[in-house]
């Protein structure tokens, strides 16, 4: 795998003759393997989950954030509402993206297109500006399908008063009324409310990848990858995570233990005490985890990795 070419086989044997040629066409790299990795990783994963909560009758999930650094490159694969951002002294960098039901809209409705049997008839893929009542029968109403970025409009029929697919907006938005992601790992036997129907189709296991080039980025000494649960993000921004970033580390250089207490005092400023480093009073009432990863150790060449 971390060949300047990768083998066609894990033997590292050719096969056939054309085995360099076929890889060097398609411009497979390494980096593409270790993105590979990590996406089948994330799908296993989710099958032993599956498996282990079967056997033992649990039911339950989890989104899932993970970081790997590998041949001067660092690696962030993100399957659910998690988040991590890189903070430099002059940047926040966004490092994952949230899987929500209105980010992942035209994929789960297309996914509903395919196989309309996933909605038993309760449920319309249809998305409206609002949710439709008998009085709108017959009254042309925007709407948008799994093929549309934009608004068109359509004629309000029996079938659009269905409970729709993706409901409610921002953080109230709803997978069928149930889950607030739309990727993750378990939750095999989750059930609509009072029905058959099963989330699981529509809940991807698969995460996006996210690669940053450590050499080019050359890391300075207070360089962080600040990696947390929903819990932070709902009460604290970007913008906000890095001041108490920049804030806390200048002050504590001295300090061995420095990266953990900046991830207990992130978690600390959301319990809205007085005492907060924000003074802004948010409360989260979200489970909280925070890692704050420092970047300088591991950015001072590929032998150090």
């Amino acid at each position: 795998m971390v060949a300047t070419q990768p083998p066609m086989h894990l033997s590292g044997h050719c096969i056939r003759p054309s085995d360099p040629q076929f890889v060097e066409e398609k411009g497979i790299r390494a980096e593409d393997l270790v993105v590979g990795a990590l996406e089948s990783a994330f799908q296993e994963c989710d099958e032993v989950i599956g498996r282990e909560l079967e056997a033992s009758g649990q039911v339950g999930g989890c989104t899932a954030l993970v970081a790997v650094t590998l041949q001067g490159k660092l690696y962030v694969a993100n399957a659910g509402d998690s988040r991590a951002i890189l903070v430099r002294r002059d940047e926040v960098r966004p490092l994952s993206s949230e899987f929500t039901p209105e980010t992942e809209r035209q994929r789960i409705q297309q996914l509903a297109f395919l196989y309309p049997e996933l909605l038993a008839g309760e449920f319309t893929r249809l998305e409206f500006p609002r949710r439709l009542k008998g009085d709108d029968l017959g009254q042309k109403v925007l709407f948008r399908d799994h093929h549309m970025s934009g608004w068109s409009y359509k004629c309000v029929e029996q079938s659009d008063l269905k409970y729709p697919l993706i409901h409610g907006q921002g953080r109230q938005a709803r997978l069928l009324g149930t889950l607030a992601v739309s990727r993750g790992l378990g939750d095999h036997q989750l059930k609509v409310l009072d029905t058959n129907i099963q989330l699981k189709p529509f809940l991807l296991s698969v995460p996006q990848v996210t690669v940053l080039d450590m050499d080019q980025l050359e890391p300075q000494e207070e360089d962080v990858v600040v990696m947390a649960t929903d819990g932070l993000w709902d009460v604290l921004s970007n913008e906000q995570v890095a001041r108490l970033v920049r804030s806390f580390l200048p002050g504590n250089r001295e300090d061995p233990h420095r990266f953990s207490e900046l991830a207990q005092m992130l978690i600390h400023s959301t319990q809205g005490k007085d005492d907060s480093p924000t003074q802004e009073g948010q409360v989260s009432y979200d489970d909280v985890s925070v890692f704050v990863i420092p970047l300088h150790n591991q950015g001072q060449g590929r032998s150090s990795h």
